[in-house]
């Protein structure tokens, strides 16, 4: 990815080229947002390894355990542009193409001896790799499998050859795995455990299936979780009719597809555009013209500034707070338990989607993070002090990012306490009460029951 220079701009759109200051106030004049670098970044496109701080502690504490949500890798679109050619891209794994990974071929051969894994309702009837030579709606695809494999050696390397989170024996009951029930979160599921636990033994995984994208289980009924989500929809719906060089945009690539602005903006042309522009293919063309990155930019910058947005409007964020107590409060129940001496379920996956992982990010309080990329993850370390063993801590990473210290529970500890982490307290009352607070409840229950004064 090229870093691209771009001029501060103020507020109120001006350029402050036209105004004699030496120093930019970088707090009133965030730098432009470029939408091509932001695609880039979204894309994730394997190239050079990866640093993270994962793992690092003083050396006097010990990791008990880590719970890791990932959304799943680089995938074909989940929508077409009507009256265009797909885009052609193989979904089968080639070792000798790029991008490629020195053990996709072992993945390979590992994947095609999974009968005797336990999958849970629909999944045992899922492929555990991507091998259509035309890819399939919504498949993932090798570039996919790889940002996985990449994941599960860089996690190895930390919690298991350094930290010994497990060892070579380890047992089915010491492991948590869950996925929803599309081939791509299985399949990225595997491909990151597979680096992680190379040659695992099939026998030991059980994978449990989670019907909801939100992880809610069996507390899903909540109907102010609804209403919040119907709301920031509409705000959405507003904002977009407001951008009148988005809708101008939107009629030029009608009249090049040859259909109704209507139906163009209801295939959700930008998910079918960034697979061309991650994948470095030229983006579609009819016989009036061909849809350009003039097109791809201006959508690509209203989705941008629609995030912005949503995090002033606080909609989003009274949803996400409903939407993930269910899972943060799983979480906080295990991590509890292993505080406690516990030794089962130290290491936890969940395999889902951007829309599992944009509200649990903007519930913490993680403002400054970036929409969820392909294969992203976050991570939650749980602690031991050495020299208080009773003393449990948290860390929170996002991408290799340690993000603790921007969690809402965390900030202000942060400003009067030497430690490196977030005491485990913090994080257990954040979720088992503060969360409701803003609602005025003091249960998820009464919460996703009260209405707005």
């Amino acid at each position: 990815v090229h870093l691209i220079p771009v001029n501060p701009i103020r507020e109120d759109g001006l350029n402050p080229k036209s105004r004699k200051r030496i120093m930019p106030d970088l707090l009133t004049e965030p730098p432009a947002i470029d939408p091509v670098y932001e695609a880039h970044v979204y894309c994730n496109v394997p190239t050079i390894a990866e640093r993270s701080m994962e793992g690092h502690a003083p050396h006097y504490f010990k990791l008990v355990s880590v719970q890791v949500l990932i959304r799943h890798g680089d995938r074909y679109p989940l929508y077409a542009i009507p009256k265009t050619k797909r885009p052609d891209i193989d979904c089968t794994l080639v070792p000798s193409r790029k991008p490629s990974h020195p053990q996709l071929e072992a993945f390979i051969k590992h994947m095609s001896k999974g009968a005797a894994a336990q999958m849970d309702g629909t999944l045992g009837s899922l492929p555990r790799y991507p091998s259509h030579s035309l890819c399939e709606m919504g498949e993932l695809t090798q570039t996919g499998v790889v940002q996985h494999l990449r994941n599960g050696q860089l996690l190895r390397e930390i919690y298991i050859n350094k930290h010994k989170l497990l060892q070579s024996d380890w047992a089915a009951k010491q492991l948590y795995l869950e996925t929803t029930g599309k081939s791509r979160t299985l399949q990225s599921a595997l491909a990151l455990l597979y680096t992680f636990l190379p040659d695992f033994d099939w026998k030991k995984i059980n994978m449990r299936h989670q019907w909801s994208t939100i992880f809610c289980s069996g507390s899903c009924d909540c109907p102010m979780r609804n209403h919040y989500l119907e709301e920031e929809q509409r705000r959405q719906y507003s904002l977009r009719v407001k951008n009148n060089n988005l809708e101008k945009i939107y009629v030029d690539m009608a009249k090049i597809v040859g259909i109704p602005t209507r139906q163009l903006r209801a295939s959700n042309p930008i998910d079918s555009l960034l697979c061309y522009f991650c994948h470095n293919v030229s983006f579609p063309c009819t016989n009036t013209g061909c849809i350009g990155m003039e097109h791809f930019k201006v959508i690509k910058r209203h989705q941008l500034e629609d995030e912005r947005e949503r995090q002033e409007k606080k909609l989003y964020f009274l949803y996400a707070l409903l939407a993930t107590h269910p899972l943060l409060n799983q979480t906080v129940n295990r991590l509890q338990r292993i505080a406690e001496g516990k030794k089962e379920e130290v290491f936890v996956l969940y395999s889902a989607h951007d829309v599992t992982l944009s509200p649990v990010l903007s519930a913490l309080g993680i403002t400054e993070a970036r929409f969820p990329r392909f294969a992203a993850r976050l991570v939650f370390e749980l602690w031991q002090d050495g020299k208080r063993p009773k003393e449990h801590f948290i860390r929170i990473l996002y991408n290799g990012a340690d993000v603790t210290f921007q969690t809402s529970f965390c900030k202000d500890y942060y400003k009067r306490s030497t430690k490196p982490m977030c005491p485990l307290e913090k994080f257990v009352n954040f979720v088992k009460r503060e969360m409701f607070l803003v609602f005025n409840s003091t249960s998820y229950y009464d919460a996703c029951r009260r209405r707005p004064l």
